[in-house]
């Protein structure tokens, strides 16, 4: 059991916002599977302000989805604080988290996501901000730090903690890494120790064994899955298994992945209509077909789906063909 604030989450696997990817078809798949918490894609807190519809869109959450955070980003304190009690009431999430720590190009090149910390005074108005106007439990991602020369993670995490926020989720890449390289768990690790709210830990857990290690390693309260769960939703039920002491039950057979993708992106076909579900369908399925034996032609024309009878023919193909 690990507590934000007041919020309970019954378990110590989390599912990463990751734009374009974590959608609420995902998230209820992932969830479905094992993830005890979940939050929505990061969306900007001026286009909550200024009520554009399609960000509004991007804070539902799925039946049931509870725990569950709205990711906001955004670097004017005012403007956050008036998006956390918006992003609170139209999803209805538990807490509200801010994004600290995108390293896009659009995004941190306006002052937003992980360029916030290189600004720690700016980043802590923000923060109590926030928790001003969240009326929920508040939390924080971030990352290593901006550039080899600039790693503040501690001091970050210590700030954050004094700020208000409920807990901390720490990627250990710094922005200029991107996702490249690999993800330093030291400093992790020195965070959990240096403040006394929970620590999440990010960063390259991409098989069932790297999220207990990261835990044991760590010793932080909960292990952030990204994009270990590409294709992939059963990292959870598998990473699950050991941390109860239990012997990783593997992958199912093929084609009951393929059988879960396609409910996946009918789910998605139902909220956004057909041509939004092919269109991501076509780097999801590439994905769900990633190191399957003979696979390259079928993941070459998954990523020219234009209907959900494509899909479907493409599958049953996959299901005759491949095990």
């Amino acid at each position: 059991m690990v507590n934000i604030g007041q919020v309970e989450i019954n378990g110590r696997l989390a599912l990463a916002p990751m734009a374009g990817v974590s959608d609420v078809s995902f998230r209820e798949l992932c969830r479905a599977l094992g993830a005890a918490y979940s939050t929505t894609e990061m969306v900007s807190a001026k286009a909550l302000v200024y009520k554009d519809q399609k960000t509004r869109s991007l804070l539902q959450l799925g039946e049931g989805e509870h725990p569950a955070a709205a990711q906001i980003f955004g670097s004017e304190p005012e403007v956050m604080e008036e998006a956390a009690g918006l992003a609170r009431v139209i999803s209805g999430a538990d807490v509200i988290d801010i994004n600290m720590g995108c390293p896009v190009g659009k995004v941190a090149g306006n002052g937003d996501g992980s360029a916030l910390m290189k600004d720690p005074d700016k980043a802590q108005k923000i923060i109590e901000a926030v928790v001003r106007g969240a009326g929920v439990p508040v939390t924080v991602k971030f990352r290593k730090g901006w550039d080899k020369g600039n790693v503040n993670a501690v001091a970050f995490g210590q700030m954050c903690e004094a700020a208000g926020a409920s807990a901390i989720c720490v990627h250990g890449r710094t922005r200029t890494q991107m996702y490249a390289g690999v993800a330093d768990w030291d400093i992790i690790r020195d965070v959990k120790k240096a403040v006394s709210i929970p620590v999440f830990a990010n960063g390259d857990v991409l098989e069932p064994e790297d999220a207990r290690h990261i835990l044991r390693y760590t010793g932080c309260d909960m292990a952030v899955i990204g994009r270990g769960s590409f294709g992939n939703p059963w990292i959870f039920s598998r990473a699950n298994a050991l941390l109860n002491g239990e012997e990783d039950p593997g992958l199912p057979p093929l084609s009951e992945r393929i059988d879960v993708a396609v409910a996946q992106f009918e789910a998605t076909e139902k909220r956004k209509g057909e041509v939004i579900a092919c269109l991501e369908a076509r780097k999801h399925l590439a994905w769900y077909l990633h190191g399957v034996a003979h696979a390259a032609p079928y993941r070459d024309r998954a990523v020219h789906v234009e209907t959900m009878e494509d899909i479907r023919k493409l599958a049953g193909e996959i299901k005759r063909e491949l095990r």
